[in-house]
């Protein structure tokens, strides 16, 4: 009897430079045990220093792709990357719910570390009005003071988790990097059905080379998720994932800018 693949499918930009995006999850996947599929939402010009063009697929060809891989494969989870405009977050969010798919991974990438917005007023409601439909989502610190209009520091990173998860009716992975001291990485997961709050350390890395690391825990707990392992310990044994490879690629580089992390590891 044939055994069924593990597969996780994302829908994500491409990045030339392989560090993030659609390749930067592929990676996560692989490393983490489960078979990648892929929907591009848009082709970048990218290297380690930053985006140079950016040239988004045509809507028909993004739910073209969607229906193409949806109809044939089983996924055990979808993780879900940047989507760049009213649009698309519109198909996705159609497309997915024909198919039934609810174990949705949504990394709500809104804001560029430069703390630029990266997609407008339009396009940022109606993610806001797609975030009720997923099963999780991982903003950073600005993304999740955009999702609830005030500033969350250490003291008050516990409540705002909760506050997001309940304005919008989803769990919340509330990743801490923006606010980490230096000793201590700390994230914040709220799970909506049971109302618990866990708290996750890991220890702070002394690096610049972390180019990729959103889109590579969202994409790990989605595996994690479609091997079967509840909400909590996949997160759990995600950001311990990402801290890893982050450590394990502290002293390597990849070009003129800030490298990815070693996602699997190598020595």
């Amino acid at each position: 009897m044939n055994k069924r693949y593990k597969a996780v499918l994302t829908i994500a930009g491409s990045d030339s430079g392989g560090g993030a995006g659609i390749q930067a999850d592929i990676k996560s996947i692989s490393a983490n045990g489960a078979y990648a599929s892929t929907v591009i939402t848009a082709s970048t010009a990218q290297n380690t220093q930053g985006i140079i063009d950016i040239h988004p697929m045509p809507i028909a060809h993004i739910e073209a792709q969607l229906d193409a891989v949806l109809s044939d494969i089983q996924f055990g989870a979808v993780k879900i990357g940047m989507l760049h405009s009213s649009e698309v977050i519109t198909v996705v969010k159609d497309t997915l719910k024909k198919y039934g798919i609810d174990k949705i991974i949504l990394d709500p990438v809104m804001i560029a570390s430069s703390g630029t917005k990266l997609i407008n007023e339009k396009s940022i409601n109606t993610l806001k009005a797609f975030l009720p439909h997923v099963y999780l989502i991982t903003p950073n610190i600005p993304e999740a003071e955009l999702l609830i209009n005030h500033s969350i520091g250490l003291n008050n990173i516990k409540t705002s988790a909760k506050e997001i998860g309940e304005k919008f009716s989803v769990s919340v992975l509330l990743k801490g990097g923006h606010l980490e001291s230096k000793t201590m990485m700390t994230d914040t997961l709220y799970i909506y059905n049971n109302k618990k709050i866990v708290t996750i350390h890991n220890p702070s890395i002394k690096t610049k080379h972390t180019h990729g690391t959103g889109c590579s825990l969202s994409s790990s707990i989605a595996t994690y998720i479609s091997l079967g392992f509840a909400l909590e310990e996949a997160v759990i044994k995600s950001c311990k994932y990402v801290n890893e490879a982050i450590d394990a690629g502290r002293d390597r580089v990849l070009g003129k800018g800030n490298s990815p992390i070693n996602h699997f590891k190598i020595i």
